[in-house]
């Protein structure tokens, strides 16, 4: 896993003085968030240590430490009805792939899944996650292209329960998240489910790119707004993504990081560990 965003820090300053300018902008071109940012800085400079970057990366590990989760998270299934999993976010975050890579591991774990074709403004979306279901051997429920998503969502619920599977994963469609009217789709899919579990969704995961920095974090800011989401799938982790962003998400909007991706194989995808995170900041 390529978690290593504080990796320019380190080769940077290593062996060389450290300016405050320069490192605060290389703490903020990490994707760290302003706030966190501002919080090693001041630990730094309270501190009384030589500014080193051993130095550096030691406040920003207690730091960063601080705010994650400490437990690590799974995906358990309940005793006696299904669990409703919504995967939303942009197109091209790559949540289509994501939402297969999720069952492709729920399966390895030896738990029953059954995905949900619900990007159905997408042709190409239907038959990308058809494709990954073929290959992973678990079953889809697909629509009509442009049919209606909460309905196709509902329809799923309904055969999950007939067939006791465990986990259903509904890949909804990409939206911008300045477009309103695709963000109350959301809404009429969550009400349509609670038809029949008043408490589904059980999560919403928000899908975001590790490459678009900044970008992410705004998108998180507006998808909690509107989708009440319980957590983060981080992908593209194997390029240049340095992950920084899930600190930014946790920190200011308090939602963890479930999942992330870290290359295009099915088994190319974990449950997020903190512990892990911390220890890979330089590699």
């Amino acid at each position: 896993m390529a978690f290593g965003f504080l990796k320019n820090i380190w080769q940077k300053f290593t062996g060389k003085p450290v300016d405050w300018d320069e490192l605060e902008e290389s703490l903020i071109r990490a994707d760290l968030g302003l706030p966190m940012t501002t919080r090693i800085l001041k630990t730094l400079q309270d501190g009384g240590e030589k500014l080193t970057a051993e130095t550096v990366v030691k406040v920003a590990r207690e730091e960063i430490i601080k705010i994650l989760p400490t437990e690590q998270w799974m995906l358990r299934p309940f005793a006696n009805k299904p669990k409703v999993i919504l995967v939303v976010g942009v197109n091209g975050t790559g949540k289509t792939t994501s939402t297969a890579k999720m069952a492709a591991l729920l399966k390895k774990r030896g738990h029953s899944v059954l995905l949900v074709a619900a990007d159905t403004f997408r042709a190409a979306a239907i038959e990308q996650l058809g494709i990954w279901a073929d290959r992973i051997g678990v079953e889809i429920v697909k629509g009509q292209y442009n049919g209606d998503p909460a309905a196709l969502c509902y329809d799923a619920y309904q055969k999950a329960e007939k067939q006791n599977i465990e986990f259903i994963l509904c890949d909804t469609a990409g939206r911008l998240h300045t477009k309103h009217n695709l963000m109350n789709e959301l809404g009429k899919v969550k009400r349509v489910l609670q038809r029949a579990d008043p408490s589904a969704p059980h999560e919403s995961l928000l899908v975001v790119d590790a490459t678009t920095g900044a970008n992410a974090l705004a998108q998180a800011r507006e998808f909690k707004a509107s989708a009440e989401l319980t957590g983060i799938v981080c992908t593209k982790l194997d390029g240049s993504g340095k992950g920084g962003v899930i600190v930014a998400i946790q920190d200011e909007l308090k939602l963890p990081t479930r999942f992330v991706g870290t290359g295009e194989k099915a088994e190319d995808f974990a449950f997020f560990d903190s512990r892990e995170f911390v220890e890979r900041m330089v590699e």
